[in-house]
């Protein structure tokens, strides 16, 4: 079995089915594990990603409104590591390649079976890690893989059940503002937290600022969409210009979080696991398995003087 990803998704279940040696290539945007790093690198995006979020936002609707490409894909690579199975998605059309792209780029068929994965919600997440495993050969490793993710979530559920459960905003984009849906209101309730501005299966919409700043939530977390802590930090001048941001009770009570929205709260793979357990530290304090805070999370720093700083520490998991 010869496997190509490209999703980070699709990536992280194959090794989470164990079947990681079957991995062949991968999307730019494949990194956990870190060692799928090393695999040839099949796609790349079609414009500059370092440009600032509301620069990157209009690219994305002009391209997408011109039928011009998000993503380059290298398909004589591909076809040269020939495949048995090619991991795509369908859910978003912005987020990684679709079969759409893929039919786009003139590759032709590329692979024996070309998986689409479609998550929306924790439950498409499973659904999803069925569809890879049955593909693979793999159904019992996909069950025991689904099963063991429950229970984890469950332990962390059960663990903050008896505190308060405050309120939340997520936003996946900060120019403009995106508050946060599909699976991450489910992520949000199980780490007990009560999801403001975002609803379940519901696709993560462009919102005015002055429903965050109506809402005004016990807990605000920002998340950008591709965006790793680092970049999140970056975001900071930003979000110290937006009207009423200091008004805000999270601002003033301590209680906005800057995170690593790439890997752990818009990516539709087993990293759901952990990013309930970020949550669950973030809003009770909660210890589990792993501390999160300065690898996943950091919290927005205001200082003296009116001058707001994010300060990040540069270790890695």
């Amino acid at each position: 079995m010869r496997i190509v990803s490209l999703l980070a998704s699709g990536t992280e279940i194959v090794c989470g089915l164990g079947a990681a040696d079957a991995l062949e290539g991968r999307s730019h945007e494949c990194d956990n594990p870190p060692w799928v790093r090393s695999l040839p690198v099949c796609t790349r995006a079609a414009f500059d990603v370092n440009e600032s979020s509301g620069r990157i936002d209009a690219e994305v609707r002009r391209r997408l409104k011109a039928g011009e490409p998000l993503y380059h894909i290298d398909t004589d690579l591909i076809r040269q590591l020939r495949p048995d199975v090619l991991i795509t998605q369908s859910h978003c059309e912005v987020c990684a390649v679709t079969p759409g792209e893929m039919d786009r780029s003139g590759s032709g068929i590329v692979a024996a079976q070309v998986l689409a994965l479609s998550a929306g919600t924790v439950q498409g997440i499973f659904d999803g890690i069925t569809s890879v495993a049955h593909a693979l050969g793999m159904s019992e490793s996909g069950a025991d893989l689904i099963a063991g993710m429950r229970r984890r979530m469950k332990a962390i559920a059960d663990s903050v059940r008896h505190r308060p459960a405050p309120t939340v905003v997520m936003l996946e984009w900060t120019d403009p503002i995106f508050s946060m849906g599909n699976w991450a209101p489910e992520l949000v309730e199980a780490a007990n937290g009560r999801t403001l501005l975002g609803e379940k299966g519901q696709h993560s919409r462009a919102i005015p600022w002055d429903r965050v700043r109506e809402a005004d939530p016990d807990y605000l977390i920002i998340a950008p969409c591709g965006y790793d802590l680092e970049r999140t930090m970056g975001e900071v001048p930003l979000l110290d210009s937006l009207a009423g941001w200091a008004d805000l009770r999270a601002v003033k009570e301590g209680r906005v979080t800057l995170a690593d929205g790439n890997r752990y709260f818009n990516r539709s793979g087993t990293t759901i696991v952990e990013t309930v357990e970020i949550i669950a530290e973030i809003l009770h304090g909660y210890g589990g398995e792993g501390n999160w805070h300065r690898f996943a999370w950091q919290p927005y720093l205001g200082t003296e003087l009116g001058i707001s700083r994010a300060q990040i520490v540069t270790e890695t998991r």
